[in-house]
């Protein structure tokens, strides 16, 4: 299935490991130029010579904090100068600390915020006008199925990553026609923050060991963790003149583990 998205420009996230950096591969893979961000010099280098290695699109790997709002605008406008223009974009951020409410602190609360919301309120925002004027405007959310179903110890993730699907939703509508407007909504993948969790978990007692906690996160009826590539394909197909009557919705890529 041809996705046409070769020659495109794709803008990603927070977008140097994880689920981030499996849509950003994907993109690629289909032809894409990629523009990735993140904070950590080392993991960009990396993050470039994945994607180099894996489409023949341009790569532009940017040092930018999504917490900063100057920061998420010169990430735009440099992928648009650079890459010539804007045709989609993925909005990705990694979780929020851990834990229970009263644990949390109102610095936690403003923190996770920002991570997870005004990132995407001021990517869309700034993208907004460079995805109006392509004929392939599309935006993709990478939330967590937080949003549908509450996870033990995460409060912030169960509370404020909703306002990302509330804000999808509404961007759907606005920005149609011009720009399509969707979620994922990611069950457990093999990633590091994953990884974080489960040994998060363990130094609690809630696990005797790593082993034992994947095994615990791999409840779906799949019967195994997610593949951060299968993450990234359906961010792909969202993205692709394939989904085109596609907008407003929010995806599970769970194995089947929401019962809602």
């Amino acid at each position: 299935m041809d996705l046409e998205l070769d020659g495109n420009v794709a803008l990603c996230t927070a977008a140097t490991s994880g689920l981030g950096l499996a849509s950003a591969t994907a993109l690629a893979r289909e032809g894409a130029h990629v523009a990735v961000c993140g904070r950590t010099a080392s993991r960009l280098d990396d993050a470039r010579e994945q994607l180099e290695a894996t489409g023949d699109g341009e790569v532009l790997a940017v040092a930018a904090d999504i917490t900063d709002r100057d920061n998420v605008e010169a990430f735009v406008e440099e992928t648009v100068e650079e890459l010539g223009g804007l045709d989609h974009v993925v909005t990705s951020a990694g979780g929020p600390s851990s834990g229970d409410f009263l644990s949390t602190t109102e610095r936690d609360w403003y923190e996770a915020y920002d991570i997870l919301v005004m990132s995407a309120v001021w990517t869309t925002r700034f993208a907004y006008p460079h995805l109006r004027d392509s004929e392939a405007g599309t935006v993709v959310n990478i939330t967590s199925r937080s949003v549908r179903e509450v996870i033990d110890d995460l409060v912030l993730s169960n509370s404020v990553r909703r306002a990302v699907i509330g804000l999808m939703k509404t961007q759907a509508r606005e920005f149609a026609p011009e720009v399509r407007v969707n979620a994922v909504v990611p069950g457990a993948h093999e990633t590091p923050r994953i990884e974080e969790l489960i040994e998060d978990a363990v130094e609690r007692g809630e696990y005797d060991s790593y082993e034992q906690g994947r095994g615990e996160w791999s409840d779906a009826p799949l019967d195994r963790i997610g593949n951060p590539r299968e993450c990234g394909d359906v961010v792909a197909f969202l993205s692709s003149a394939r989904a085109s009557y596609v907008t407003g919705t929010a995806l599970p890529i769970d194995g089947g583990t929401m019962r809602s």
